[in-house]
């Protein structure tokens, strides 16, 4: 790990890689993390002092980042693609009325309970899209996963287990769609051929703007925390 000096300083890690060439420089869209690539027989001093070079650069990359948004009462939460707000409600259940997500008991308690509603309602959903999708390529799948990934969306095993990231029940509801599509895919394509794509053709004909929204806006799902406190 090295610092970046400047204002704000920013940490920098440093990844030797005896396939590496030259100093390359990558700033995650997910976390923001500043990772700086060099060839195993490079010097650190130069290393740096490329990063130094580039600083201009890193920092405007790092203003890109979208805000970090927190989760409790008078704050609002994207649910299915539309941006609620979270008040307090009655009851023992976590629900959705009109432009509101009514969470029952104490402000501590906000964060872990909505994610709770979110994982059920990602399942939920996952569920019925997957279902649909393996039907119509007369494929079967074992189980569903839900994770809070960071470097993929969902993933599909040799024994037919499928796994998602739960935040996608934050995008619109195409954008789940897509990748539950796209993942049943690999039940029949194990790769990403042009015959895979293919499949994905078949079962979602549009899937092309879900999939180009994601990549453009799903860093943005990954900026929401749930831990108590977060962005205080």
């Amino acid at each position: 790990m090295a610092v970046l000096p400047g204002s704000p300083p920013v940490e920098i890690s440093l990844r030797r890689s005896a396939r590496a060439r030259r100093f390359s420089l990558r700033v995650s869209r997910v976390d923001g993390r500043v990772t700086l690539s060099l060839p195993s027989w490079a010097r650190e001093a130069e290393a740096l002092a490329f990063a130094a070079e580039k600083a201009d650069w890193i920092r405007a990359a790092l203003a890109r980042m979208p805000a970090a948004r927190g989760v409790g009462f008078g704050e609002m939460l994207p649910v299915e693609g539309r941006e609620l707000m979270i008040r307090p409600g009655a009851g023992r259940l976590v629900r959705i009325e009109g432009g509101d997500l009514l969470v029952p008991g104490e402000p501590a308690r906000v964060p872990a309970r909505v994610a709770a509603f979110l994982k059920v309602l990602a399942r939920e959903r996952l569920q019925v899209a997957c279902d649909r999708h393996a039907g119509r390529i007369g494929r079967r799948y074992s189980r569903i996963t839900l994770r809070d990934t960071r470097s993929r969306w969902g993933s599909c095993a040799p024994d037919g287990a499928l796994m998602f990231s739960w935040r996608l029940v934050m995008a619109p509801p195409e954008v789940l769609d897509y990748v539950a599509a796209h993942e049943v895919a690999h039940l029949a394509e194990m790769n990403h051929s042009p015959a895979f794509w293919a499949v994905v053709q078949g079962l979602m004909p549009g899937y092309a703007g879900p999939r180009a929204w994601l990549k453009r806006q799903g860093h943005v799902l990954h900026a929401v925390g749930f831990e108590a406190g977060f962005g205080d």
